[in-house]
């Protein structure tokens, strides 16, 4: 190998995490309540992105510092509340959701976050839509 290449790749596991493309992305939730006429679709933001990550096959060969599995997580956020439309006087017309202000490459957090597997999907409405620019 030559010396260039060498050194690219020490530089790229040593500084790999500033190449990552980690940052906040525009997201639409769809939000309804049962006793509500409308479902309502805000626009935010979420961390989404490639994170620089080390394969742990050889994990008998490294160092656990060597090793590391990072996400695109929080670095800050903060949350919104936003009002649904057509919800009758006893029901509490209010969804609170969070806005990625910063991005960071680490470990999940599973405080906020499900680190385990995707979701199953279901942004969608099933009774008319109201968007909600914030």
């Amino acid at each position: 190998m030559s010396p260039f290449l060498v050194t690219s790749l020490l530089f790229g596991l040593i500084f790999g995490q500033t190449a990552s493309l980690c940052a906040p992305s525009e997201y639409t939730i769809h939000v309804e309540k049962r006793e509500c006429a409308y479902c309502l679709a805000i626009n935010t933001t979420i961390c989404a992105g490639f994170c620089m990550t080390r394969d742990s096959n050889g994990k008998k060969l490294l160092l656990k510092s060597a090793l590391s599995q990072n996400v695109c997580t929080y670095k800050e956020m903060l949350y919104r509340t936003a009002l649904i439309p057509g919800c009758p006087h006893h029901t509490i017309p209010y969804y609170s959701y969070p806005v990625a202000v910063s991005c960071k490459c680490g470990k999940c957090n599973t405080d906020y976050s499900d680190c385990v597997r995707e979701r199953v999907r279901t942004n969608y409405c099933t009774k008319p839509q109201k968007l909600c620019n914030l």
